[in-house]
């Protein structure tokens, strides 16, 4: 192929390559908890396969040649020669390390060969050739039970009623042969004209996607002889080799070959025995063209580059500020036969926006999905004991978040892991099970999304906190005294702040929380820490559904109109001016009985406004966290809500703080949207 071609097709080999990645991550975590559980092994030879293919096909060699090599090892597995241990799920995630980098490389315009896979490529060569130099693991003959699946057992009962015998049947193909799934297709419909299949293994899919290496097994229920079968089978060109064993059946409808020993014997002989395949993961077997019609219907899904969504929701957020001009200039115009179309074209661009919001949201788990493999590598190193919870996988946010809030997460549960987590023989001590535990999940409250790590570990020792504080500067030894709790908490939100006394690879460089705070509120989010010293910790993090278009309230302050987010927003107020006391200076006023801080927006934006003679002002009340105080913001007008499109202000203006963007309103003119946490 050559480089012409391959341009043409690297965005699709990127975007299959990252699923395919994420695939095998997630089979090997599920491997190494179960390293017999054949259905696993054999998923992760089919990924690989499929891999392999891919990058072959698109000249990538030194990534074919590592997945290659993995390919063997994997083979080994599920042909029951080899039994994964820990030490191959390692040396097989390092194998997952470099394809990633691999892939990397190629996204930012580079190669497969800038990354040196040679060590990797010797170490699954050597695993190989050892296993191949040990005595060959067979097939067991005595007390090999047939895994069977509801419906194939039926099939059993129905063969032994009629007379059948049942024959498994090792076929293997020869090493060069370059078509094996039409071999393989042709070996399953020469047998099926002799008998009724019960089952193949690997299944249909997998032999005709050639998801396996040389050999694979099929179970045929007949009339026929074993020797017809062995003789049919073995005619079919580029058949190497076909052994025969005849199965017993038993009372409750399965199969095992030779006489059932003890369990011990039973459960010794699964692990090298004929491949298993557990039940749920089987098609159809006796039918051949059933897995067949089920993947004529196709995907009906597409692939759509994030750039063009992001035009898309620029052009729909431009249809939301065209409508509003002209719903404006037909309120001013009052010409009634606008009325019915501006309904019409309100619920269209409504259904549009919607509908667009929705292509850009994706679930959480593309953020989740990486954590389990970041806390089997740090708990392995850190010699703890740790069991992660997700939940709330499938709720959904704007990719742009998503995009954002991987680095955050990874900070929360690298903090978790090292300052949370006791060693496994600290939390026996304190009467606690040895294995920790880490809470991740999500999930949708209001207009908003909500993220919570939690740990079940020894919590944030306040007096430390203040302790360090004062060593620091941060606070007098009074302050200190005089804090709560909730306050002391606050301060390890401070950049720099950490409590650590030894600096790691992982943390205590002051570096980690303040980062993932900043990073939230940056995506108009809010971030929040609980912790009791001794039960654990819990970080809180709200984030938007969405960044692009939100639902404002527009104030007037002086001439200038502002729009502050629903979001924040708790309610809207009018406070007479005698109403309003001062508390050490600070204008206060009573709400339903509790007391509300008030804050004029016009002396914090700096506006001039001549409020002689009023008697009520306007108050917008916001709350920009859980369980924190409470403020009303002294406005001069409440304008109205509307639905605003943000825009960003440029790299000049994007750290101006109280300022998250601005918008254009429906006459024209430009409103900044005011910040609530940092105003």
């Amino acid at each position: 192929m050559t480089n012409m071609d391959m341009s043409q097709y690297i965005g699709a080999f990127l975007d299959e390559a990252t699923d395919q990645l994420k695939n095998l991550n997630e089979l090997l975590l599920a491997a190494e908890q179960n390293q017999s559980d054949m259905g696993i092994i054999n998923e992760i030879f089919r990924v690989a396969h499929t891999f392999k293919g891919m990058s072959a096909t698109m000249g990538f060699d030194s990534m074919a040649g590592l997945t290659h090599a993995m390919e063997d090892l994997l083979g080994l597995a599920r042909s029951g020669e080899h039994v994964l241990n820990s030490e191959d799920v390692d040396l097989l995630f390092k194998c997952l390390d470099a394809i990633t980098a691999m892939v990397d490389n190629i996204r930012g315009g580079g190669s497969d060969k800038d990354v040196d896979v040679k060590a990797l490529v010797e170490q699954l060569h050597r695993l190989v050739n050892k296993a191949h130099e040990a005595p060959a693991a067979k097939p067991a003959k005595v007390g090999k039970k047939v895994e069977l699946t509801e419906q194939e057992r039926g099939w059993v009962k129905e063969a032994r009623h009629q007379g059948m015998a049942v024959y498994e049947l090792r076929v293997a193909l020869s090493p060069s042969c370059m078509l094996k799934a039409a071999r393989a297709y042709m070996v399953v419909t020469r047998l099926g004209e002799m008998g009724e299949l019960i089952k193949t293994q690997p299944g249909v899919e997998d032999l005709e996607r050639e998801a396996f290496d040389t050999e694979f097994w099929v179970y045929v229920a007949t009339h026929e002889t074993g020797e017809a079968l062995s003789s049919v089978a073995s005619s079919i060109s580029e058949v190497a080799s076909v052994e025969v064993t005849p199965l017993n059946f038993d009372e409750d409808g399965g199969l095992s070959i030779g006489d059932m020993e003890d369990d011990e014997d039973e459960e010794e002989q699964s692990s090298s025995g004929t491949p298993q395949v557990s039940q749920g993961q089987q098609p159809q077997a006796g039918a051949a063209q059933a897995p067949q019609q089920g993947s004529k219907k196709g995907s009906r899904t597409v692939r759509v580059d994030i750039g063009r969504l992001d035009k898309l929701m620029n052009l729909v957020g431009e249809l939301v500020i065209g409508r509003a001009r002209i719903e404006r200039l037909a309120q001013e115009t009052k010409i009634k036969a606008f009325d019915e179309p501006l309904s019409q074209l309100g619920r269209i661009s409504g259904e549009i926006q919607e509908l667009v919001t929705k292509l850009r949201m994706v679930p959480v788990s593309m953020v989740f999905d990486r954590l389990p493999r970041l806390v089997r590598d740090l708990s392995r190193q850190m010699g703890k004991e740790v069991r992660l919870v997700v939940e709330g996988r499938e709720t959904e946010l704007d990719r742009t978040v998503i995009d954002e809030i991987g680095d955050p997460m990874v900070h929360l549960l690298r903090n978790s892991l090292d300052h949370g987590l006791e060693s496994p023989e600290e939390r026996e001590r304190n009467g606690k099970p040895r294995e920790g535990t880490i809470t991740v999940a999500a999930y949708q409250e209001g207009n908003g999304v909500i993220i919570e790590v939690q740990d079940d570990g020894r919590g944030i020792d306040t007096a430390k906190v203040r302790r360090k504080a004062v060593e620091r500067g941060i606070v007098t030894a009074e302050q200190a005294q005089m804090m709560t709790d909730e306050e002391a908490i606050r301060l390890i939100l401070l950049p720099g702040f950490s409590t650590a006394d030894v600096v790691t690879d992982l943390s205590g460089r002051g570096v980690g929380m303040d980062a993932v705070k900043s990073k939230v509120e940056s995506l108009g989010g809010q971030f929040q820490v609980f912790s009791k010293l001794g039960e654990g910790t819990r970080v809180v993090i709200r984030l938007p559904l969405t960044l692009a278009i939100v639902l404002a309230l527009l104030i007037r302050v002086g001439d200038e109109i502002y729009a502050i987010s629903l979001e924040n927003v708790e309610e809207t107020l009018l406070v007479p001016k005698s109403e309003i006391k001062y508390v050490h200076g600070t204008p206060v006023t009573t709400v339903r009985g509790e007391i509300l801080t008030l804050s004029d927006l016009a002396g914090i934006l700096s506006t001039p406004v001549d409020r002689e003679g009023v008697e009520e002002h306007p108050v917008v009340v916001v709350r920009v966290g859980r369980d924190r105080n409470r403020i009303g913001f002294v406005v001069d007008d409440f304008v109205g809500q509307q639905e605003i499109v943000i825009k960003p202000l440029g790299k000049l203006l994007q750290k101006v703080r109280g300022v998250a963007g601005a918008t254009i309103l429906g006459d024209g003119n430009v409103a900044l949207i005011l910040d609530a946490a940092s105003l």
